[in-house]
């Protein structure tokens, strides 16, 4: 159910060399990469920090007290969100440098004059390893029955929600979703009915969220968190009334027909006076689920949210 990102790749030249800054941006684009440049390596590596890059083609002998060597050795120890792939170009030519390039940090590198045909094939196995890493990723944190976030995306990526909605400004909302007395069909049924209805479920709450911008995540069991980024506890409430009435009112077809299914919500919107991320997460998934415990005591089928709960509890 979940993707790798298809968008093209983007690729950061450093090169103090303006035509030849031009020309590799010139190959490149016309291959179907987004091209951005930096003249010189501090420029380079405050691009590339930004995280926003796959792949870095530097130059070796760059002005200033940063070249490419250092340039790749500083970007190693840097924490980026994924693989940067890195293509050293040199005019050195013998081959301790090529080791000492390469032992910097560099992936590949391709020797001076650079030729489009060469540049674009060694892009290209970048390309792969990029797109490979990508995929690892993807598994890692996907649950493989249902295709939607694991808890360990959630725990991640709910704290960059947090200080992303808490920087701009932002409103957060979290929901809580449990499948109402979803045990006793395990015990009637048997596991595997189980495990199609939460498929099903997955699958109609995807449906009713916005596409790459909200997000579930199986927090355990049957039960999920749904991530709503700007989405004040109003508007919250409108998406969980929508899972809600998507499951109720269409009943789940299973290999024993078709079952009735309901699903009980809790809600939470960020308070826009916290400041500490991590306290804020869990008070945050705290909140939500004691919303979806007061759903679950007054009935079930039903949205609860945090703002309805008395003080104290």
């Amino acid at each position: 159910m979940l993707t790798p990102p298809a968008e093209p790749l983007q690729i950061l030249v450093a090169d103090d060399d303006a035509f030849q800054r031009k020309m590799l941006e010139q190959w490149l684009s016309k291959a179907g990469y987004q091209v951005c440049t930096a003249t010189c390596g501090a420029e380079a590596l405050a691009k590339a920090l930004e995280g926003h890059v796959q792949i870095l083609i530097t130059d070796w002998d760059m002005p200033g007290e940063m070249d490419g060597a250092m340039l790749c050795r500083r970007l190693r120890t840097a924490k980026l969100p994924s693989y940067l792939y890195i293509l050293m170009l040199t005019g050195h030519t013998e081959v301790k440098d090529v080791v000492t390039g390469l032992q910097a940090g560099a992936d590949d590198y391709v020797r001076k004059p650079a030729h489009e045909g060469e540049i674009l094939a060694r892009v290209n196995t970048g390309r792969r390893i990029i797109e490979l890493e990508r995929r690892t990723m993807l598994l890692s944190i996907t649950d493989p029955l249902l295709g939607c976030y694991n808890r360990r995306f959630l725990n991640e990526q709910l704290l960059r929600e947090i200080a992303a909605a808490r920087r701009y400004d932002t409103p957060l909302s979290l929901l809580m979703a449990d499948l109402d007395r979803f045990k006793l069909i395990n015990d009637v049924h048997g596991h595997l009915v189980g495990d199609e209805v939460l498929q099903g479920f997955v699958g109609r709450a995807m449906r009713s969220l916005r596409r790459s911008v909200d997000w579930i995540a199986r927090y355990g069991g049957e039960e999920f968190s749904l991530i709503l980024p700007h989405t004040d506890a109003e508007g919250a409430r409108v998406v969980a009334e929508e899972v809600r009435l998507a499951c109720v009112g269409t009943p789940f077809e299973t290999s024993v027909g078709a079952l009735e299914v309901t699903v009980s919500l809790g809600l939470a919107e960020l308070p826009r006076s916290a400041h500490q991320t991590t306290p804020a997460m869990t008070d945050l998934v705290s909140r939500a689920d004691a919303a979806l415990f007061r759903s679950k005591r007054e009935g079930r089928n039903r949205v609860s949210s945090d703002g309805d709960l008395p003080l104290g509890r």
